[in-house]
């Protein structure tokens, strides 16, 4: 019989877009004892869990729970319970993450219209109202932080406009909620799915969703008991029904409201962490902690041009945690990520399509987004890129770094 190693995984200081490292104070509640999840001490987390998603989404929706399972889960769940075969869905591409939703859009059935800028950069607002008045469609699907291209898209007109025609807005906030403010209910979002393992620091396995009560209407006009019978529109039911059984929204608030009807067995100890990672985020405040954000990116990208290196996009539209860089010519930018993960221990992430080899991205996202974080990858790349033959300025990067933490006071530090 073989013999494995014990799980020993190494010490990483990790820069990505996600995942990044997790509050160590999460970890610990991840390790208490698992609850039956209709014990009333678990259904009081569930309730008080709820109450701090209301705070993280800056809305009044009743309905604020997690769906169990990754980041997608979530998207999935949304889209699957809202799209029906042959509804219309407009999604503005700007990146790899507009394409996904294009994706699931289509396996839901739906006819997508797309609309695409050049990566690196964001949609004028006009843009995508425009093809909302061109296209008329059902649903809205959009990404506000888009990892691929460090980019931020502006939503509040958007939103406005697709309340005041009666279309759905979905929003994928999986990079932003936590590090950014994402005001679901000024900005009229209908539905907005988070991530765990990007801005909350907690590990991937939660899809921490929020929806009013338009998106509730919907998912009420589909849930059925019986299939073969017909509606008042004349509609067959099991036309209507959602494809998805575990990813079915009109279900999981069955489960997650007082009914607490049995849907499938709560990720306990993930929910743990949940819990604990948005009491972390509410403790530190959400302006403090969006602040924290904004400093340790000024100080990343103060480094990074101190090196003499260029930014990649539009920095009027950048995403306040995530800097993207352009690899200098000559360099082989997947060496460079090797050496300073086997000789430093830091990880930071490539890109994908067409931007695959041509820029780093460095993410500063919530319990890495710490001044020894940004200090120790801006020394370590510079030593690794002269390692490897590029000119770079010695000393200027941690220097320009630590002159923006010394005009910012101790807020770059993490509370």
């Amino acid at each position: 019989m073989a013999v494995y190693k014990e799980l020993s995984p190494s010490l990483r200081t990790i820069m990505t877009p996600g995942p990044v490292e997790v509050d160590p104070r999460v970890l610990r509640a991840m390790s208490f004892p698992v609850l039956g999840q209709f014990d009333p001490e678990f259904t009081s987390l569930m309730n008080n869990t709820m109450a701090m998603l209301r705070e993280l989404y800056m809305t009044s929706n009743v309905w604020s729970y997690p769906v169990d399972g990754t980041s997608r889960s979530g998207i999935e769940a949304v889209l699957v319970s809202l799209i029906q075969p042959g509804d219309k869905v407009l999604v503005p591409v700007y990146g790899r993450f507009g394409h996904l939703l294009v994706e699931i859009s289509e396996r839901c059935g739906a006819e997508v219209v797309f609309v695409d800028t050049e990566w690196g950069k964001v949609f004028d607002p006009e843009e995508i109202i425009k093809a909302i008045h061109l296209h008329k469609p059902k649903l809205v699907a959009v990404v506000h932080g888009e990892t691929s291209t460090g980019q931020m898209q502006s939503l509040a007109d958007v939103g406005k406009v697709c309340r005041e025609l009666d279309i759905l807005l979905v929003v994928d906030a999986v990079a932003t909620i936590g590090g950014t403010p994402v005001e679901t209910d000024a900005w009229y979002l209908d539905a907005v799915i988070g991530g765990t393992q990007k801005c909350l620091s907690v590990p991937s396995g939660m899809a921490p969703i929020t929806y009013n009560n338009r998106v509730e209407q919907q998912l009420m006009s589909r849930k059925t008991i019986e299939r073969g019978l017909r509606d008042a529109d004349g509609a067959r039911a099991g036309e209507r029904t959602i494809a998805s059984n575990y990813l079915d929204l009109s279900q999981l608030q069955d489960y997650w409201g007082p009914a607490r009807l049995n849907h499938h067995t709560e990720a306990t100890s993930m929910l743990y962490g949940l819990y604990e990672g948005l009491r972390i985020v509410l403790r530190e405040g959400l302006e403090a902690r969006y602040q924290r954000h904004r400093i340790n990116e000024q100080a990343l990208m103060a480094g990074i041009e101190g090196m003499g290196l260029s930014l990649y996009g539009d920095l009027s539209s950048k995403l306040p945690m995530v800097t993207c860089i352009h690899i200098p010519q000559g360099i082989d930018g997947e060496s460079v990520r090797n050496m300073l993960l086997y000789d430093f221990g830091i990880e930071i992430a490539s890109s994908f399509g067409p931007l695959k080899g041509k820029i780093w991205r460095i993410g500063t996202m919530g319990f890495s987004c710490q001044r020894k974080n940004v200090l120790h990858v801006l020394g370590a790349l510079e030593a690794v890129l002269r390692r490897h033959g590029c000119s770079v300025s010695s000393g200027e990067a941690v220097q320009a770094a630590l002159d923006v933490y010394a005009g910012k006071g101790k807020e770059g530090v993490l509370c």
